[in-house]
């Protein structure tokens, strides 16, 4: 055993435990092991991202699940990496450029990818180094970035794969585009936000008539210069008249024609609809079924261009809308506008509005999709919460073909070549296909073609997730191998742990390449972590303000804090409420609230449920301590007491249900029960109960208390590690179960009940229950009178069959805070008058008043109080006999009130009693 410090310092400990893992190389998956393997793939981080707390309770999820493994004996693979993150980098490095006066492309391409690698290599550890931080055990050695070489030859090859297959293919179809990024971005990248607008109501003249018009209405005038039709419902008797005629588009003016489609909602706005099939989706599909013409008035940045006509020409598209309006009402064309409200898609990086934009772009037909349903419709996969699995299937029921390219520099550049000559008329042509690379037109290949000056690339890349949705073998394994060792040892993998919010980013797309490329499931079981909201009930996030840096939490309160606060506040399938404490902030709810709240400076407070965290880790270091100041037992063959016994039973109890929530990923009911047992069990009742023999003379008694809290201390350190693991490797150390330096990370969990070779345990630990219980109703009598604070001599009257109990009264005494409490026959049981009594489960049990109390004092007291009861109850009684009151009020209104009769009633009661007990 080692001496510790008075008082827990976390910084300290964890920093030097963080080292030593490392030295000892602890977190190494051993491929070669014959040990049963688990493995967990971490799911990458942008590589300039920073830690926050939706990453610390995802990875510390992990963490437990492959430090639990670890203890199971088990072969464990946590493997790290980041993610490119080809929008979100590409923007932090154009942004950098901007404030240096210059931007990507004046850089040029291969200089601008120069700037990013640098930009990368000066940022790219930071979250790595927050990991480890945050104590997180991955498999350091094999961390992998999915712009490595060989990671990158890995997408060029399904790339391959996929175009050959004929699975990937050229189009131009209506994207969802990024103004302010400049490339198309998939439907799963873009956020729908609920928005207030405007509804503008607008006439349309009708072409050959004097003054017939047709009202339409829509939310975006500033597109009409794209309209190229109006549309009606066939069967809508107020327009069937109008069908193959024409209207006058206002500006620029033409004549469009009126055409009859299906598809229309007649009810909505005034059933008329204007066709612009160039930036909207549904007009898209509707100018493709009546081969209408296509006029894009918009820029790439979601500015106007020349056939939007002079005076929008070069416009904001915002600024166009309200000119759009104005020009309508100048003409008289403009009816009215209406407050609208409707969900509008924006951006998931860029935050701001998308534009619908025909593009030519790089598509993806899924692979595998049968496969990867059934795999989680038959439970082959499962998803933790369930409720999940219903989101997945309806997905995959109506899956869209993946726009996979992107109009970036950064990231994975599409492995397709054309030949010099054509490269102009291939870029434009649809639906390539292997035709092309027949001619020799184009080159679609890992390694470019032999005679580089012949040829062109396309320029554009691959969305990010095409190249994270092979994240579970291609870090294992190498393209042009069909296995690897470490392939075969660890996948498919055991867990993967991530957000919601990816499900079909990642999660539905590596389970295709899982089927596609290696003909197997990927991974066996996905937890959805909760979602981390704010007192509010708000998402944690930057631009709110409401996001704690976590290793500002870290550095005050410790990692492991951190880890088991989070942990025991996320019940699974529920959101995570994060409480910070401002300093200034005055607390309530509701908007004033949040404004207040939002106005104090962050990081100027505290942190609740951390600081819960911390107590706990500051409660297990002083009764460490506690214990070492206790000496080595100095008996090897002793007798335990029931108390003894009864604290070994209820570690093997905790233990099963530990065992219980972990099969069912149930991490907050760990965290609890962990906190329960020693808190409560251990240190409240146990620790106090045996005191008294520590500081006695009986050694053997003495050595039997030692070995019982030995047992129970480092059985409980064993499943609090994956918790706090930096902690109980100190106390491990210091308490002298590391042997000869064994890593308690490392240690098996024992197989063997801590109560084995028990032959009375089911009678002890009935007979410590009922010693207990009596402590609580001995407890009860002296508050009722006053007396919790002072010593107090207790008479008890045993039951029959309770002889036992003259071995406990000194234990009995020391937890009730008597005296003492010696045995009385039921013969000679004093007067109550004198001595108020209270029935325990081992007999009846006396409390002599005499001496303790100011008994015409405590009368006073009592007679106060029972006349202020008798007012409650005359209250509630008048309301119980009031019929309006029964009649009208909510059922379960009337219910409580007769719940608070019945309770006054019998504290009534009750003081009656006192005051007759007192004379």
């Amino acid at each position: 055993m080692a001496e510790l410090s008075k008082s827990y310092q976390p910084q300290e400990v964890e920093c030097k435990w963080y080292q030593r893992w490392l030295e000892a190389d602890a977190f190494r998956g051993d491929e070669t092991s014959g040990r049963e393997a688990y493995s967990i793939v971490i799911p990458p981080p942008n590589v300039t991202g920073i830690l926050h707390l939706g990453h610390v309770l995802n990875n510390t999820i992990q963490d437990i699940l492959a430090r639990r493994a670890r203890q199971q004996g088990k072969a464990v693979l946590w493997l790290p990496g980041t993610d490119h993150a080809g929008i979100a980098t590409q923007s932090r490095v154009e942004a950098k450029l901007r404030k240096e006066g210059t931007s990507r492309r004046e850089l040029g391409r291969e200089k601008f990818l120069a700037e990013v690698w640098k930009w990368k290599e000066q940022h790219g550890g930071i979250i790595i180094s927050q990991l480890q931080r945050l104590g997180c055990s991955c498999d350091w050695s094999r961390e992998r970035f999915t712009m490595d070489p060989a990671y990158s030859r890995w997408i060029s090859r399904i790339f391959v794969d996929l175009f050959n297959s004929g699975l990937i293919y050229r189009g131009k179809r209506m994207v969802n585009w990024c103004p302010v990024s400049l490339t198309a971005l998939s439907d799963e990248e873009v956020i729908m936000k609920p928005q207030r607008g405007k509804l503008y109501y607008m006439r349309y003249k009708v072409a050959g008539t004097k003054n017939r018009w047709l009202e339409i209405a829509t939310t975006r005038p500033e597109t009409l210069m794209g309209d190229t039709a109006v549309a009606v419902h066939p069967k809508d008797e107020r327009y069937k008249d109008l069908i193959g005629k024409f209207v006058w588009r206002p500006f620029p003016e033409a004549k469009i024609p009126i055409i009859a489609e299906d598809s229309l909602d007649p009810e909505f706005g005034t059933g008329v609809l204007k066709v612009t099939p160039a930036h909207d989706k549904a007009d898209f599909a509707i100018g493709q079924r009546h081969n209408l013409p296509i006029i894009d008035i918009f820029h790439p940045d979601g500015t106007l261009n020349a056939l939007a006509g002079p005076e929008f020409e070069g416009m904001d598209r915002f600024e166009a809308r309200k000119a759009a309006a104005k020009k309508l009402e100048a003409m008289g064309q403009l009816v009215r506008v209406e407050d609208h409200e409707n969900a509008v898609g924006y951006s998931e990086r860029a935050d701001v509005p998308i534009e619908p934009r025909i593009s030519m772009q790089w598509f993806l037909r899924y692979p595998c999709v049968p496969e990867a349903t059934n795999a989680v419709d038959q439970d082959e996969i499962t998803f933790r919460p369930e409720r999940w699995k219903k989101t997945y299937l309806h997905w995959m029921e109506n899956i869209q073909d993946w726009c996979i390219s992107r109009q970036l520099w950064w990231g994975h550049q599409i492995p397709v070549w054309y030949r010099k000559d054509k490269a102009a008329s291939l870029r434009e042509a649809e639906n390539l296909d292997l035709s092309a690379v027949a001619r020799g037109d184009l080159h679609c290949a890992i390694e470019p073609p032999s005679d580089p000056e012949n040829w062109v690339r396309d320029e554009d890349v691959l969305d990010t997730w095409f190249s994270s949705w092979l994240w579970p073998f291609a870090t294992m394994c190498d393209s042009d191998q069909k296995s690897s060792p470490t392939l075969k040892k660890f996948y498919p993998t055991s867990d993967l742990v991530t957000g919601p919010d990816i499900l079909f980013f990642w999660v539905a797309r590596m389970i295709m390449a899982g089927y596609y490329v290696e003909g197997q499931l990927p991974f066996r079981n996905v937890y959805y972590t909760s979602i981390i909201r704010d007192r509010f009930g708000r998402k944690l996030s930057k631009s709110l303000g409401n996001s704690p840096d976590p290793l500002d939490i870290i550095q005050a309160l410790g990692a492991d804090a951190l880890r088991y606060s989070l942990l025991k506040t996320a019940p699974i399938g529920s959101d995570v409420r994060f409480h910070e404490e401002r300093a200034g902030f005055k607390g309530g709810e509701g908007p004033k609230a949040i404004k207040q709240f939002d106005e104090c400076v962050s990081g100027g407070g505290s942190y609740p449920q951390v600081e819960e965290g911390r107590n706990f880790a500051t409660k297990i270091w002083n009764a460490a301590n506690f214990r070492l100041m206790q000496g080595p037992p100095t008996r090897k063959k002793v007798r335990r007491s029931i108390v003894d016994i009864d604290i070994l039973a209820k570690l093997d109890t905790m233990e099963r249900q530990i065992d219980a929530a972990y099969a069912d990923y149930r991490f907050s009911q760990i965290a609890e029960l962990l906190h329960a047992f020693f808190w409560g069990d251990y240190c409240d009742w146990y620790i106090e109960a045996v005191k008294g023999d520590l500081r006695g003379a009986d050694p053997a008694r003495k050595s039997a208390v030692l070995q019982t809290m030995d047992t129970v201390f480092g059985r409980f350190l064993q499943h609090l590690h994956p918790f706090m693991p930096h902690l109980t490797e100190e106390l491990w150390e210091s308490l002298g179960f590391a042997g000869s330096g064994e890593l308690l990370m490392l240690t098996p969990l024992p197989q063997e009940h801590a109560t084995k070779g028990i032959k009375n345990l089911t009678e002890s630990q009935a007979q410590a229950a009922a010693l207990y219980q009596a402590v609580n109703r001995a407890r009860n009598l002296k508050a009722e009178y006053n007396l919790a604070a002072k010593k107090v001599r207790f008479l008890l009257a045993p039951d029959p069959g309770h002889a036992w109990i003259t071995g406990e009264l000194a234990t009995f005494a020391l937890l009730s805070g008597a005296s003492s409490c010696d045995l009385v026959s039921s013969d000679s049981e004093p007067d109550t008058e004198n001595a108020p009594a209270a029935l325990t489960p081992i007999g009846k049990l006396y409390m002599p008043l005499a001496g303790l109390i100011d008994v015409a004092a405590e009368k006073a007291r009592l007679d106060k109080e029972l006349e202020k009861i008798a007012k409650e109850l005359a209250k509630s009684e008048s309301k119980l006999t009031n019929e309006n009151f029964v009649a009208n009020a909510k059922p379960e209104v009337v219910q409580l009130e007769r719940d608070r009769l019945n309770e006054w009633k019998d504290r009534h009661e009750q003081l009656l009693d006192m005051i007759r007990k007192l004379g």
